[in-house]
């Protein structure tokens, strides 16, 4: 039975799982803030085998920059060391698999920098992603998800600015990834930062 590793620490979690056939083998999940450079290797070597496998999976943001890198980096290099594909998916298309089945469309809403958020719609029946991953001002954000469910971690943050509707705090899980259908599990392993980068270089 192939296993797949899957790795987040797009975000202020940190997990890791072992996954097949769409059940789940291992997992374990901490909400680091930060560190994850120095959780992630000592919870991929406590899965089974080592958290050997026969394909990666890796969450490439959007959320933290340095949490991005880490993720990618360590997926790359396994994938590498043992000679298996490598494949991305982003942390919205994540948390909208978790979220299930609940209504026809739902809003994801991830805390991003400098008092934005990530965000982005999503088709449930069937997962698929309904507008393009945008970081805007909770104020603006709140325009572009009219939807009454809002999960993610800053669903509570655009809830309150739109004034309506019901937030689900959400973080990535790795565990969820089992959920995730093909097409949204496929992506090259390359950074989705969601916004340019905070320096700029020099002219």
């Amino acid at each position: 039975m192939q296993r797949t590793l899957v790795i987040d620490t797009a975000t202020a979690a940190c997990s890791v799982a072992l996954i097949a056939a769409g059940s789940l083998l291992a997992e374990t999940y901490e909400e680091v803030g930060r560190g994850h450079a120095e959780r992630l290797m000592p919870m991929i070597a406590a899965l089974p085998d080592g958290g050997r496998a026969d394909a990666i999976l890796v969450d490439c943001g959007p959320g933290s920059f340095t949490g991005i890198r880490v993720g990618i980096a360590a997926a790359r290099a396994l994938g590498l060391g043992w000679g298996v594909s490598v494949h991305g998916f982003s942390s919205t298309a994540l948390i909208a698999a978790a979220a299930g089945d609940t209504e026809e469309t739902i809003g994801i809403a991830l805390v991003g920098g400098h008092g934005e958020l990530f965000v982005q719609r999503y088709a449930t029946r069937p997962l698929a992603p309904l507008t393009g991953l945008a970081s805007l001002a909770p104020v603006a954000a709140a325009l572009t998800l009219p939807d009454a469910l809002i999960f993610g971690s800053g669903a509570a943050l655009l809830v309150a600015a739109r004034g309506s509707g019901t937030a689900h705090d959400r973080l990535p899980r790795a565990a969820d990834a089992r959920q995730l259908p093909p097409a949204l599990a496929a992506l090259p392993p390359t950074p989705i930062y969601g916004r340019a980068a905070d320096a700029k270089p020099a002219a």
